[in-house]
């Protein structure tokens, strides 16, 4: 049967278990091609011990039963949040799985009385659909901010929250 019309999935967000041998197996996929894909000792994608810690808040998006992807936010002051995680599983990229994960992390930045989201991503062409996916969602260049030093292997990113 084809795959369903992006438009048409019904994706589930809710929040990640860090148990769960899917997720664990979802991030240590994500940790892999973004240590492969970058200069060693560039890579900042968070493991699960990473993720576990009390600033940062993580969420699963799911069609259906299957584990479409992951995503968090990471508290960096009052009013600033980083996104971190964001991985869509190769099967769901491109349907829309990236956007609802990044339109849900906004929300909840909201939620929170954040008034800006920052993160960081790497130069290579690898990421290049993952900065298009930002672009599009109204983040723009920054400098590094948080803990991050300039690094010719990241592109920084912010947006305002409405």
């Amino acid at each position: 049967m084809p795959p369903e019309p992006a438009d048409r999935i019904a994706w589930q967000i809710a929040p990640g278990d860090l148990s769960d041998p899917a997720v664990i197996a979802l991030l240590a996929t994500h940790l892999h091609h973004a240590r492969a894909e970058t200069a060693q000792g560039c890579a900042h994608a968070l493991d699960v011990e990473g993720l576990r810690t009390p600033d940062i808040r993580f969420w699963t998006i799911h069609a259906g039963d299957d584990l479409a992807g992951c995503g968090a936010l990471k508290r960096l002051s009052a009013d600033h949040g980083e996104v971190k995680s964001m991985h869509t599983a190769a099967a769901w990229r491109g349907r829309g799985a990236g956007s609802a994960m990044l339109d849900h992390i906004a929300a909840d930045a909201r939620r929170q009385g954040f008034a800006r989201l920052s993160l960081e991503t790497g130069s290579w062409d690898y990421f290049r659909p993952a900065r298009a996916l930002y672009a599009r969602h109204g983040f723009v260049a920054c400098a590094p901010f948080g803990d991050y030093a300039p690094e010719r292997n990241s592109v920084f990113l912010t947006r305002a929250l409405d």
